[in-house]
């Protein structure tokens, strides 16, 4: 290779170098000026927010003014006094007019007193079957005095629950299985 096309080479490879520095500091520009151009985009968002903000604030604040000299002039409310309060529902009912003839009569709540003695509760009816349902099922404890859980697990013969203590054992002393949903062959 010659000497001048040795020179020729390394200054295309100087012209190269120098151009894609440049490229590089240019490009270094532009992101900055991108950045702060966002950084102010992000200044004005928050100025125009903060004068949304104190523009809400003075209406109100001006709301409140027209609203207090209306109140002054057409209505002339003020605020209630500590003797204006009163104590409790008897204080509150002495303010209560009569009543007029034409009302119906107010509902009024049952009440039972100890001395009067309470009707017995009427019997539960099934609602599958329609029968008057057995107090001793309802009511276990009613002819089990040791205090044991009873559980009415299936039908029986002739159509009668089977009760089933919860904490007994069989015969053999191994514990009682109930299978419930259905009689295992």
């Amino acid at each position: 290779m010659t000497p001048q096309a040795r020179l020729r080479r390394i200054g295309w490879f100087a012209l190269m170098a120098v151009c894609t520095a440049l490229y590089g500091v240019l490009h270094f520009q532009v992101w900055s000026v991108a950045s702060e151009v966002k950084k102010a985009e992000r200044r004005i968002v928050m100025l125009e927010q903060g004068n949304q903000l104190r523009e809400t604030e003075f209406l109100t604040r001006s709301s409140q003014v027209q609203l207090a000299a209306w109140n002054r002039v057409d209505f002339g409310y003020s605020a209630p006094r500590a003797d204006q309060f009163i104590d409790g529902e008897r204080q509150l009912a002495q303010f209560a007019s009569a009543r007029s003839s034409d009302l119906p009569e107010p509902i009024r709540l049952a009440g039972f007193n100890a001395d009067e003695e309470a009707e017995p509760f009427p019997q539960l009816v099934s609602p599958i079957t329609g029968k008057p349902v057995d107090v001793a099922l309802i009511d276990p404890a009613a002819d089990d005095d040791r205090g044991r859980v009873i559980l009415s697990a299936a039908s029986g013969a002739g159509g009668k629950p089977v009760r089933i203590p919860l904490s007994s054992r069989s015969a053999t002393g191994a514990v009682v299985r109930i299978a419930l949903g259905g009689v295992r062959p």
